[in-house]
């Protein structure tokens, strides 16, 4: 079982789990556990390879699949007997969930997807192509700086650079190579994602600096029934990071806000 971290209040409380990006770890929530806590119940996963779930292996598995990588968070839910959450998702923590809405919807009370990935731009697609030429030749480390410096270029996304960059040491090269493979069939994987409709109540936080990943979510929102956008000023791809205070404001005023959705607007559940 993946390795995870819980902070209860109670059996009364709403249970909120966090899913971090390929390369990271829990430890990327760190600026929002102290707020989080006061509110709700949280669980914190770290992915398998990943933080303290490196060791963890699945044997039976060549490749990895996002459906077998969710079923991973579904077996720590389950164990902890978690009914159903609200799941807060960066990068690709936040298909991890959407795969988790079209499998197991009645887990998810809501989700938050910072930083979501929903479609790859040409850019996107000309660093996957990189990375697969090179997976198996550079150091892995090469690759995971060079990405990071292209979603995150600015002076001010120093520290969320850094700090996935810090994290990603953890991993090994093999462990890195079964992630990447990931990538081989994202593109029609998330067209599939984003053509669907989840009746799950659904918020996008992005950064207005996350140049690669908010313009496809901004050109669809619109048809969207269940979800809505908050672009955050002064911020980057790792928007609970570059901008925390503010996407700590915005996330628990959603999440505590629901119950009045329900009864304003009947497209909401909870």
């Amino acid at each position: 079982m993946l390795h995870y971290k819980t902070y209860q209040l109670g059996e009364n409380y709403d249970w909120v789990v966090f899913v971090h990006g390929a390369g990271g770890s829990s430890n990327i929530w760190y600026k929002q556990i102290k707020r989080f806590k006061k509110y709700f119940n949280l669980l914190l996963i770290d992915l398998r390879g990943h933080g303290k779930s490196k060791d963890l292996i699945r044997q039976s598995h060549r490749n990895y699949t996002f459906h077998e990588v969710s079923k991973d968070v579904l077996e720590v839910v389950d164990h902890l007997k978690i009914t159903s959450a609200h799941f807060i998702g960066v990068s690709l923590g936040t298909i991890i969930i959407q795969t988790i809405a079209e499998t197991s919807p009645s887990k998810i009370r809501s989700m938050i997807l910072a930083g979501a990935v929903t479609k790859l731009n040409l850019r996107s697609n000309f660093l996957i192509s990189i990375g697969n030429l090179g997976k198996y030749i550079l150091p892995y480390m090469w690759l995971y700086k060079l990405f990071a410096w292209i979603i995150m270029p600015r002076e001010r996304h120093t520290h969320s650079r850094l700090l996935f960059v810090n994290e990603a040491k953890k991993l090994c090269q093999k462990e890195f190579i079964r992630w990447f493979k990931l990538t081989k069939n994202i593109n029609p994987f998330l067209k599939n994602i984003r053509m669907k409709e989840f009746q799950i109540p659904t918020l996008y936080i992005m950064g207005e600096e996350d140049y690669m990943f908010l313009p496809p979510i901004q050109s669809f929102i619109k048809e969207k029934k269940y979800s809505r956008l908050v672009v955050l000023k002064n911020c980057g791809h790792v928007c609970n990071v570059d901008q925390a205070e503010e996407f700590n404001r915005v996330s628990i005023s959603f999440i505590k806000g629901l119950h009045l959705l329900v009864q304003k607007d009947p497209k909401y559940h909870a």
